[in-house]
């Protein structure tokens, strides 16, 4: 498994390329996929709101698309000297493809950060096995 603090440090290069002209917030993600691979995203704002897409998703959707189904962990970052915790979307798409014992790394600096669980930052999540029943 990489380190938690690499992955912070993806998700704080991630976070350069934020396009924000709206938010002013920049956040950035570094996901480690099943196969070993690391994928960063941004967020990407979008004058129509609802067209923004969170950092989380992008770097979600971007193992997605090169094949990668199963997230062993993600690093998340957002303003320096606090945690920024993903929104609710984001915590449900997470749960969509995270590893049983996923790592949700919320970076405060480059060299601070915390580890939740799925169920810590989602409890009584809706998936997939769910709708199986």
């Amino acid at each position: 498994m990489t380190d938690c603090k690499l992955l912070v440090q993806k998700a704080y290069e991630g976070r350069k390329n934020a396009y924000i002209p709206y938010s002013h917030f920049p956040v950035g993600a570094a996901v480690l996929a099943e196969d070993g691979r690391i994928y960063t995203g941004c967020n990407i704002e979008n004058a129509s709101f609802g067209a923004t897409n969170c950092a989380e998703r992008t770097a979600i959707f971007k193992a997605v698309s090169e094949g990668n189904r199963t997230i062993c962990a993600i690093a998340i970052v957002g303003v320096e000297d606090d945690y920024t915790y993903p929104c609710g979307i984001c915590r449900q798409v997470i749960a969509e493809f995270a590893a049983p014992d996923i790592k949700i790394i919320l970076g405060k600096n480059p060299d601070e950060y915390i580890v939740k669980t799925l169920d810590e930052i989602l409890p009584g999540a809706f998936t997939k096995e769910d709708l199986e029943k």
